[in-house]
């Protein structure tokens, strides 16, 4: 009997030890689904080299969650304190005095202060690799840097440049590196050794073309990310990219281009899935190449111009998500509101302006001129399906005008190195967005440097008789500080450009959000398009 209260009593501790267990596990289990794993998807490797200081392939969304910078971009165009908690700027307009956040560090526990901001700017502006980012003027205009203090750094300019704050605000390049991420020779450029960064995100994992995974920063000065991982699957196809989030694999799917527009409509009009579309962030455009030998034809590109139906592109192939789009920048962008004549689709004005360049119908139906074919090349990104779907009715509407189009799908990199160098007729193109839009866009336009990818709209227009008025004006534009004098400069830009017809304003880009309704919560869009919210957004079953 003895023996037998022994047993009962043993098992009844082990039952009361495994509920208690049971019941903190489950408890864990409840904070981890509060505040664990969150699982997007990108179409193509999110993280490249993960260098602050560098372009392709690095990207963007990443970039941004490991390294800060001065300062951030936030909502409304409002520039924020990020390592620079506060800033003044001289009378003159030329000085200005950052106020650095004491107690930061780095994700390897390092000290940041005005030391490393003056060693990162040494690598960012040094002589080889200023010429990198002479794509934003801020490069251009940039006299002296120094530390006045351990926690004072000071800028001084050449002339007043109204943008600076928006150019520091950038994802890139002005972002730092802590010193233990620096290699030896200091070169960022060539490469560097880990990425150590202040932000609130630490890169765990990366297997190559397949997946990222990123957990906090313990030593995030900011507040401490909703989530406590993150994955970034790479899925360049957007129909494995829906039937993974369909599945349960993925559990947020948010940018542009990622799913087609019919799968986005098909969830949005689902109870199972909440959806969301954000205001317009950017334009899609066509470019095109005025050195071609068949566009550097005014009339021609004029007619190409009347030959898109906007209407039909933004309800058949967006589903009504993107707006028609007249101009190269969305009407919420500064500066930019200038009354421009419209390229109203047009086919028979289309036929009659290309009738009239010359260019007549031969007996297969396509276009001649001097025994010239008229066919033109369209290189599209080919894990961007939007790009393709563009790419595709633009090769069936103009084969009915007698144009044939040739669609060659390019890996992303490939397709802008391609671009510097004019291999094509027409290219997909889109503006910037925030905080890039206009000043950003329009300084590329009219930068000649081959460094980066940046400069394919230069390129793109050094057919055009007036590009050295172009390219001095927006130059002009940049420092200049009389409000009247400043919009009439804009307005020659734009009206030009448009005049010229050297791009094709196609609709306005928006970012779109899907997850299964009632899984996460803080899902909300960010002020820049190449963000991604992975600071607020938490599962929460």
């Amino acid at each position: 009997m003895k023996n037998l209260l022994k047993v009962i009593f043993v098992l009844f501790v082990m039952g009361t030890l495994f509920a208690c267990q049971s019941k903190k596990e489950g408890a864990a289990k409840g904070k981890t689904e509060k505040s664990g794993e969150i699982t997007l998807a990108f179409n193509q490797d999110p993280v490249g080299s993960l260098n602050p200081h560098e372009y392709l392939p690095s990207q963007f969304i990443t970039q941004d969650m490991v390294y800060d910078g001065l300062v951030s971009y936030g909502e409304n165009g409002e520039i924020k304190p990020m390592l620079a908690e506060s800033w003044k700027i001289s009378k003159d307009g030329k000085t200005y005095t950052f106020n650095l956040r004491k107690n930061v560090k780095f994700s390897d526990g390092s000290k940041f202060d005005a030391k490393n901001v003056v060693k990162n700017f040494d690598t960012i502006f040094s002589k080889e690799n200023k010429p990198n980012h002479s794509w934003f003027a801020f490069t251009n205009h940039l006299k002296s840097y120094r530390a006045v203090d351990d926690y004072t750094f000071e800028i001084v300019l050449d002339t007043p440049y109204t943008a600076t704050l928006y150019d520091l605000a950038m994802i890139r390049p002005i972002r730092f590196l802590g010193d233990a991420g620096f290699p030896e020779n200091g070169d960022t450029s060539k490469g560097i050794k880990k990425p150590v960064g202040t932000g609130a995100w630490v890169l765990k994992e990366h297997k190559n073309n397949e997946y990222a995974v990123f957990v906090r920063n313990e030593y995030y000065w900011g507040k401490k990310p909703a989530a406590s991982e993150v994955v970034i699957k790479d899925i360049p196809d957007s129909e494995t990219l829906a039937l993974q989030f369909e599945s349960g694999d993925i559990d947020l799917i948010y940018g542009n281009g990622l799913i087609s527009l019919d799968r986005f409509q098909a969830y949005r009009q689902d109870k199972k899935y909440t959806t969301a579309t954000s205001d317009p962030m950017s334009t899609r455009m066509i470019l095109l190449n005025t050195t071609s030998p068949i566009l550097k034809d005014l009339k021609v590109r004029q007619a190409l111009s009347y030959a898109v139906d906007k209407q039909s592109i933004a309800k058949n192939i967006f589903g009504g998500v993107e707006k028609p789009a007249d101009t190269i920048f969305a009407p919420n962008v500064p500066n930019t509101n200038v009354e421009l004549k419209k390229y109203n689709f047009d086919i028979a004005k289309a036929e009659k302006m290309l009738d009239e360049a010359g260019w007549k119908k031969g007996a297969d139906g396509i276009r001649e001129k001097d025994g010239k074919k008229m066919v033109l090349l369209f290189p599209y990104i080919s894990s961007k399906i939007t790009d393709k779907n563009v790419g595709e009715y633009i090769q069936g509407e103009w084969k009915k005008i007698g144009v044939q189009v040739n669609l060659k799908a390019m890996e992303e990199k490939a397709y802008w190195e391609n671009s510097a160098f004019r291999d094509y007729d027409l290219m997909s193109d889109f503006s910037w967005g925030a905080p890039w839009d206009p000043h950003a866009f329009l300084t590329a336009m009219a930068d000649n440097t081959t460094g980066g990818t940046s400069n394919h709209d230069y390129a793109a227009q050094l057919g055009l008789p007036m590009k050295a008025e172009i390219d001095k004006t927006i130059k002009a534009l940049l420092v200049e500080p009389n409000e009247a004098k400043l919009k009439e400069m804009y307005k020659y830009v734009l009206t030009t450009l448009n005049d010229q017809a050297v791009y094709i304003p196609i609709t306005y880009q928006a970012v779109l959000s899907v997850y299964r309704t009632g899984e996460l919560e803080g899902v909300k869009f960010m002020p820049e398009e190449n963000r991604i919210p992975v600071w607020t957004t938490v599962k929460v079953k």
